[in-house]
């Protein structure tokens, strides 16, 4: 009997950077970087299963990220956006053998390099409002809807959360347990669609040590981290995402 496990040494040239790049946005330095962990994998797997191996990983940096930065969060912008993240991640599940993972790539990577045209062009003043709560929900439910489909969630949120202009640990924090809840709500429907085999779980276990190096490097860095230096990480990462994602969707 084969061992269930992928052998191949490309997948694992891919999945080892990728996995550390996972692990530093869940410790918040880079946040965008994260949503570029499934494309990466995508050119040695299918996308489904890039996700789901990357399930029990995400447990274990969910974990780490709550436990460094369980006192930092803004408990009353998690109560706001985690309702919302959910109708996401439903929409997702019943929507997943349906759609084409291209098109969602495509949608995600376009919506995020207008959101950061937008922060070019229309530079927000220091005065400026917040972004009001209806548009929050509604990048809120595509922040879940994506994060089910390919962990894709980071852009879609990050374009309501960065114009709020939080600290970098409680920014960081509010994201950790946001996507704690989104990851955990996923599991059931993964299992019901079959994504769940002894041989993605095997290699999700021997990318397993990564998840805690990443998270440690992250966590060191974005507390130490000037916050003008974070946000234009932040943007890095997301303009680095939103154009993989596009050019993944389109070709």
């Amino acid at each position: 009997m084969d061992f269930p496990l992928i052998t191949d040494p490309f997948f694992y040239a891919i999945a080892v950077p990728a996995v550390l790049l996972l692990g530093l946005s869940k410790s918040g330095f880079g946040s965008g970087f994260g949503s570029l962990a499934v494309p990466m994998m995508a050119l040695a797997v299918t996308v489904p299963q890039a996700a789901a191996i990357l399930m029990p990983v995400l447990l274990v940096m969910d974990l780490l990220g709550m436990a460094a930065f369980r006192k930092d969060f803004d408990k009353a912008l998690l109560k706001f956006m985690l309702p919302f993240a959910m109708v996401g991640v439903a929409i997702g599940a019943v929507l997943f053998k349906l759609l084409d993972a291209k098109v969602v790539a495509a949608i995600v990577g376009a919506f995020t390099l207008l959101f950061l045209a937008q922060q070019i062009l229309f530079k927000p003043r220091p005065d400026s409002p917040p972004p009001p709560r209806w548009l929050g929900a509604i990048l809120l439910i595509t922040s879940g809807f994506t994060s089910f489909i390919s962990h894709a969630g980071g852009p879609p949120v990050n374009a309501y959360v960065v114009p709020l202009k939080l600290k970098p640990v409680q920014f960081t924090a509010t994201l950790a347990f946001l996507f704690f809840f989104i990851n955990m709500a996923k599991w059931g429907p993964y299992a019901w669609l079959g994504l769940l085999d002894m041989r993605n779980f095997a290699t999700s276990l021997v990318l397993l040590p990564l998840a805690p190096v990443g998270v440690w490097m992250g966590v060191r860095l974005a507390r130490r981290m000037d916050p003008t230096l974070f946000y234009r990480l932040i943007r890095w990462g997301m303009f680095l995402t939103g154009c993989k994602l596009l050019w993944d969707g389109l070709r």
